[in-house]
């Protein structure tokens, strides 16, 4: 049985894996996607990561990789599917059949983007309606665009466009946005970009793909594609019936990253927390890694 296995390599999971490495523990850190680290390399560009301004999430990411790759960290890649609880630990099932035990176990499963639940969402999904603007933005050069969010990721996004498209939207459903003020003036004062608060998409229509937006305050625009950037929602349906869960579903825990289940430590994103940035995920992957190392001392 293992000492110690860490569910998931965004931020939170590598920095686990190099503490847990650094403290010679014996572990595997597993991973769904191979060389994966995270949803960070999605983001365009990081500017709060310190000693690392200005630094496109990809890269950023994957320094962290390389950070883990060069102590050695075993990985294993595969996607968790089953999480049990077994005398003494943890046993842990895996799409490929792989099963892991071991003593105590580190979730880092991340969240996932959440959707627009409109009328067109089903048909226009991957024909116009996108959620990551590094991978599909580029396909829109020139052409016109919406962004529905409030947040530095709508903000960032409709920013990343701008430099694009000929028409960008951006929608809010609030009166006030809560992401980067600075940006959003950027914003405001381009010709291109038109921002539309205290309004939200009603239905999405096209033929082939995705060709207009139905607006709650009955307006009709011509897009060629749709950006959601609404929030995440946590990746924790497989602890339901384990952990205790706040409720949007975030496990409860604090910063030395202790679940109510003896011997699983949550980090990252997925755990409950005032702000979710690469600095807390990265910190919270230290923290976890600390809190096993205390329960283990405790049956040694």
């Amino acid at each position: 049985m293992l000492d110690l296995l860490i569910i998931g390599s965004g931020p939170a999971g590598l920095s686990a894996g190099v503490y847990a490495k650094r403290a010679n523990l014996n572990f595997i850190l597993a991973e769904k996607e191979f060389l994966g680290a995270g949803q960070i390399m999605n983001s365009i560009r990081v500017d709060n990561y310190l000693g690392f301004y200005g630094i496109s999430g990809y890269d950023l990411g994957d320094k962290f990789r390389l950070h883990a790759e060069e102590l050695r960290v075993p990985f294993l890649i595969g996607e968790a599917r089953e999480i049990l609880p077994v005398p003494g630990g943890w046993r842990v099932i895996f799409d490929k059949g792989d099963v892991q035990e071991a003593r105590t176990l580190i979730y880092c499963g991340g969240t996932r983007t959440r959707h627009l639940d409109i009328m067109g969402q089903d048909a226009f999904g991957r024909k116009g309606i996108h959620s990551c603007v590094v991978c599909d933005g580029p396909y829109y050069k020139n052409k016109s665009v919406a962004v529905v969010g409030g947040g530095d990721t709508a903000i960032d996004t409709a920013k990343y466009l701008s430099d694009l498209a000929n028409q960008v939207y951006l929608i809010h459903w609030m009166n006030e946005f809560q992401g980067n003020e600075t940006t959003l003036d950027k914003l405001k004062a381009d010709s291109r970009v038109e921002v539309l608060p205290n309004t939200s998409v009603l239905m999405a229509l096209g033929q082939e793909s995705l060709e207009s937006l139905v607006l709650s305050n009955g307006r009709i625009i011509k897009v060629d594609g749709l950006f959601e950037a609404i929030g995440a929602l946590p990746e924790t349906e497989m602890l339901k019936e384990i952990a205790a869960l706040d409720e949007r579903g975030y496990i409860k825990a604090g910063e030395d990253c202790i679940t109510s289940a003896p011997g699983l430590f949550a980090a990252g994103d997925v755990r409950t927390k005032r702000l979710r940035q690469v600095s807390t995920a990265v910190a919270d992957g230290a923290n976890a890694v600390y809190s096993v190392m205390e329960y283990l001392r405790r049956f040694e």
